[in-house]
């Protein structure tokens, strides 16, 4: 029984010898990796503050446009740094918040670069699909009429005209639409698309007039097989389009805006029973009932289309 009980304490004393050296060598990786921790976040520190990590100048930033990249004095445009400054208090988040605020940028990010320091930015433009104009003046008409109907003309080359006509000063009452109806004044999309070539189509009047209905209206008008050249929106009760087959009349603008647009397209071939100069208008504000409305000079009945399946 003695000889049970005196290995029984030795076994108890090997596993307290045991336990003591594994708390030992717990305690010293403990200290190890905490010297390890402290070393590199140290050594980071250190790199951190060095001179390196410093942006001098615009030319440390890379700023992509889809596969185009912006030139330094586009960069200068879109962003108001001050040179120098440490790459780490510069706030990426707030940059991009910045440049979403630019009229022609829908969406925008940033990323510090270590190697070499700078930093990357990477901007969504939004796309302009109609040419808005709020002011109707003969001049600035002749010069929109001059550059849209060619087909081939940039922003530069409108904004000349109108610096030609002695309308610099009218530029502000000329921009750009995009699919949403977001307004872009023409000098601000000019300064990052110089050589970019404009819509076709022209919309008259204030934003206002036109926001709420303006994405609808153009998905319709896009996908019509009518060419649309001029909307008209000056008028609340009376929406006019120009047409490749005339002007016509659509009325206050509401829901049925698809529909009358639908409407138009079933009837492109009116041109070859009425001659385009004798029309005054066609009259859609009834899409049931389509109305060609003559005009004085060829005194006619008014004549009710019909309207063709597509």
């Amino acid at each position: 029984m003695a000889g049970i009980v005196s290995v029984s304490r030795t076994d108890l004393a090997q596993r307290r010898k045991k336990l003591r050296n594994q708390r030992r060598i717990k305690i010293l990786q403990t200290i190890w990796r905490t010297l390890a921790i402290s070393g590199l976040a140290g050594g980071l520190l250190w790199v951190a503050i060095q001179p390196m990590w410093v942006l001098q100048t615009p030319a440390q930033i890379v700023m992509k446009s889809g596969n185009q990249f912006l030139s330094e004095s586009e960069i200068k445009s879109l962003l108001s740094l001050s040179y120098p400054q440490s790459l780490w208090k510069v706030k990426p988040a707030a940059i991009a918040q910045s440049l979403k605020q630019h009229p022609t940028i829908a969406q925008a990010t940033v990323n510090r670069r270590l190697f070499p320091p700078g930093l990357i930015v990477e901007i969504k433009e939004r796309v302009p699909v109609a040419v808005a104009q709020t002011s109707q003046e003969q001049r600035l008409n002749n010069c929109l009429t001059k550059y849209l109907t060619s087909g081939t003309s940039t922003g530069e080359q409108l904004q000349k005209c109108l610096q030609n006509s002695g309308l610099g000063s009218k530029q502000a009452s000329v921009g750009l639409l995009d699919v949403s109806g977001v307004w872009m004044p023409l000098d601000k999309y000019i300064s990052l698309n110089p050589t970019s070539k404009l819509p076709n189509l022209k919309v008259i009047g204030s934003p206002e007039q036109y926001q709420s209905y303006w994405p609808k209206l153009y998905q319709a008008v896009s996908h019509s097989s009518i060419k649309v050249l001029e909307i008209d929106c000056q008028n609340s009760t009376n929406l006019i389009l120009k047409t490749e087959i005339g002007k016509v009349h659509l009325g206050v603008p509401g829901d049925q805006l698809p529909e009358q647009i639908n409407v138009l397209s079933k009837i492109r071939h009116l041109p070859t029973k009425v001659k385009l100069s004798q029309m005054e208008y066609i009259d859609l504000k009834n899409p049931d009932v389509p109305i060609v409305q003559m005009n004085d000079k060829n005194p006619q009945p008014t004549v009710k289309p019909p309207v063709k399946k597509s």
